[in-house]
């Protein structure tokens, strides 16, 4: 490698190597501007969804698309300055350099295009892209010092036990990046697919959302016996883990099994979907995730629950929005005798129509319940087409607008009445001297009262 680069300087002239500098810092500053001007024409700089063509995750194909296009003129300019015969000795070092950077950028966005699902980057997917490009440079600067070739002999030649046979450290590594890629490329396609499929308007949510999952699974299932071929074990050695799987299902996973047949039967038969209000067991709030073992249901008080899939076709569920949007929410009270009682539930009625939220296509319905012993009971209904901002505060509101009504109009709440009369102990003792004493029992009775005890 010294005699290499000794020879760059020695068996070639200064303006040539100026020449072959000046060719390279074109070269990449064209794949820069280009990168740029496709960028503008594609709208890839814009901020809106259906301009992002090319975007996975965060970052666009724009971190690849740039060192590929230098890469590309490199390329080109390699070719024409050897056809007029031109030196180009730098290439050797820029050409490993060049394929070096795009195969990171390219790795970076598919990892990201993976990974990476409410636009933000994790801390291990920062660090796992630090380590892929320590790794992938350091495998550069073997390749640039000539030294490669002795690093694959040395892999080749060290050889580790694996029970009653060994291996040597390349087909471990070459064993472990196959499996890892192949894993890598069906996850990637299977993102990719998802994130078509969500943007299909005219096949359902849940639907999408089936056909997403499987066809990740599939590919992944794939990819899995792919690599084991690549890496030379037997197929048939499945047939036992295929067993044991099943006997550990049949065990001691039969709630994790029926979870996830239950996400899938969920999603296919559409009975509940994202942004559905239900009611399931002790829980109630707003549907914000479905995955294939667990569903998220959001409280109106913020808190969120995980539940399994289980609890959904085990029990029943009260779905506020499986057909219609449209809740009845009611509240009752008692007025006096003496009021008009017509007038009364004409003033519930426009007092709940006065509030925002109450729907003003299905009117309000205020009824007579009971003629009570306190007063006139009285129940007026209406409807909301928004449970999932919750039920308490609008039935607040109706409640004070009713309050506020009935003050203006000079109608009183009934209550119930009770006369309590508080004694002197005088008069007491007199009462109790009125009370005429029981006639004595004759013998006759008294034995016959202590038999019936008996």
């Amino acid at each position: 490698m010294t005699d290499h680069f000794l020879s760059l300087f020695t068996d070639y002239q200064p303006l040539d190597l100026l020449r072959q500098l000046a060719v390279i810092l074109l070269c990449v500053l064209g794949g820069i501007a280009l990168s740029r001007w496709l960028r503008k024409i594609l709208g890839l700089d814009r901020g809106d969804e259906q301009s992002r063509m090319m975007q996975i995750g965060v970052k666009s194909f724009s971190r690849v698309l740039s060192p590929l296009l230098a890469l590309g003129l490199l390329v080109a300019a390699y070719f024409c300055l050897k056809r007029i015969g031109h030196p180009v000795s730098l290439w050797e070092i820029m050409f490993p350099l060049a394929v070096a950077q795009v195969s990171m950028r390219f790795v970076f966005y598919v990892l990201r295009g993976i990974f990476v699902k409410d636009a933000t980057v994790g801390a291990l997917l920062h660090l796992s892209e630090k380590a892929i490009a320590a790794l992938v440079w350091i495998c550069v600067l073997l390749y640039i010092t000539g030294l490669w070739p002795d690093f694959v002999e040395y892999l080749d030649r060290t050889e580790l036990p694996l029970g009653r046979h060994k291996a040597s450290l390349l087909t471990i590594l070459q064993a472990g990046a196959s499996v890892l890629v192949t894993l890598i490329i069906a996850l990637w396609i299977g993102a990719v697919l998802e994130n078509r499929l969500m943007k299909v308007s005219t096949m359902h949510s849940s639907l999408r959302t089936v056909v997403a999952r499987l066809t990740k699974a599939v590919l992944i299932l794939i990819a899995f016996l792919v690599s084991l071929s690549l890496v030379g074990i037997d197929l048939t050695v499945l047939s036992v883990f295929g067993g044991a799987l099943g006997v550990g299902i049949g065990l001691g996973l039969q709630k994790i099994a029926s979870s996830y047949v239950s996400g899938f039967v969920i999603l296919l038969e559409r009975s509940m979907v994202i942004g559905d209000m239900v009611a399931v067991d002790k829980y109630f709030g707003k549907v914000t995730q479905i995955n294939t073992r667990y569903t998220i249901l959001e409280g109106l008080d913020g808190i969120e629950s995980v539940l399994p899939n289980e609890m959904f076709m085990a029990n029943p569920v009260q779905n506020y929005s499986l057909t219609h949007r449209i809740v009845r929410l009611s509240t009752q009270l008692t007025i006096l005798y003496q009021d008009d009682v017509e007038t009364v539930l004409s003033i519930m009625e426009q007092a709940a129509l006065g509030v925002q939220r109450v729907s003003q296509q299905t009117a309000p319905q205020a009824l007579l319940i009971k003629i009570g012993a306190d007063g006139l009971e009285l129940e007026l209904g209406f409807w909301i087409t928004d449970p999932e901002n919750g039920r308490l505060n609008v039935l607040s509101d109706v409640n004070r607008a009713i309050w506020k009504a009935f003050k203006q109009h000079g109608i009183a709440v009934a209550h119930a009445k009770r006369d309590i009369r508080i004694m002197d102990e005088r008069s007491f003792n007199q009462s109790a001297a009125t009370v005429v004493p029981e006639s004595p029992d004759s013998p006759d009775e008294k034995n016959s009262r202590t038999m019936q005890r008996n």
